[in-house]
């Protein structure tokens, strides 16, 4: 019997991009078909660079359970449940973007900051 070996090395492949005078750089074609691109990227910041990736769609997964069980909770089926699903779906993501705007404006100002004594309670001595 042979040693079956398990591989998590993660593919990498590297490719040197210009950056215009915009600050805007254009993504390989091959990167953007290979990653399902579509119109928007999500930009990270890290300790040693940025990590551009695709924007997953927000209604296709994370959502759609709870949507699902709500609706059916509802007493809806068939074709109106169809129907009120994609409406309820497309709420998700501007939602979504209005979360995420309100968290950056607290983020920016005093409110809501505490002390990590008070989140994670005074350290013992």
């Amino acid at each position: 019997m042979g040693r079956a070996t398990i591989r998590s090395e993660a593919y990498m492949e590297r490719k040197i991009i210009s950056v215009s005078i915009k600050r805007q750089v254009t993504i390989p074609q091959k990167y953007f078909e290979a990653l399902g691109f579509h119109n928007e990227a999500e930009c990270i910041l890290r300790d040693d660079g940025i990590l551009i990736r695709p924007v997953r769609d927000i209604n296709s997964g994370e959502f759609s359970e709870q949507i699902l069980a709500d609706l059916i909770s509802q007493g809806l089926s068939g074709q109106e449940l169809l129907e009120r699903f994609r409406e309820q779906s497309k709420k998700v993501r501007p939602a979504v973007k209005k979360l995420l705007a309100q968290a950056d404006a607290i983020a920016k100002s005093d409110e809501g900051k505490i002390a990590l004594d008070e989140m994670f309670g005074a350290e013992e001595r």
